[in-house]
């Protein structure tokens, strides 16, 4: 092998970990677009006020859900993808990565 091709293909083996935990982590940005898309009609984002659905603000800092559940990513992306408790499921509306992204989005509230 050249060294030139050597060395970019090292580069982006050395990259892909960074890459791949970019995009594990979402993009809140795109989040919120698909909060005020599908979330918003039920659920706050600026405070923890009952609108349909529980107000948001702070649930990353919350210990539990209202399920009870501990609050942490799988929680939140299972009663995402599940729905419960009047709240519809997303699993077959929402992608992956807006799933992810969604998640990255309420992780900022």
């Amino acid at each position: 092998m050249k060294p030139f091709a050597f060395l970019s293909v090292c580069l982006c083996l050395a990259a892909l970990p960074a890459l791949l935990a970019a995009a594990a982590s979402g993009d809140a940005a795109k989040g919120k677009s698909v909060f005020e898309q599908r979330c918003v009609a039920c659920h706050n984002a600026d405070s923890t006020d009952k609108k349909m659905g529980p107000g948001l603000k702070g649930l990353f800092q919350r210990d539990k859900l209202k399920t009870g559940k501990k609050v942490n990513e799988a929680n939140v992306r299972a009663r995402i993808e599940e729905g419960g408790g009047g709240m519809p499921p997303f699993k077959d509306i929402l992608t992956d990565p807006e799933k992810t992204d969604l998640i990255a989005y309420l992780k900022t509230l």
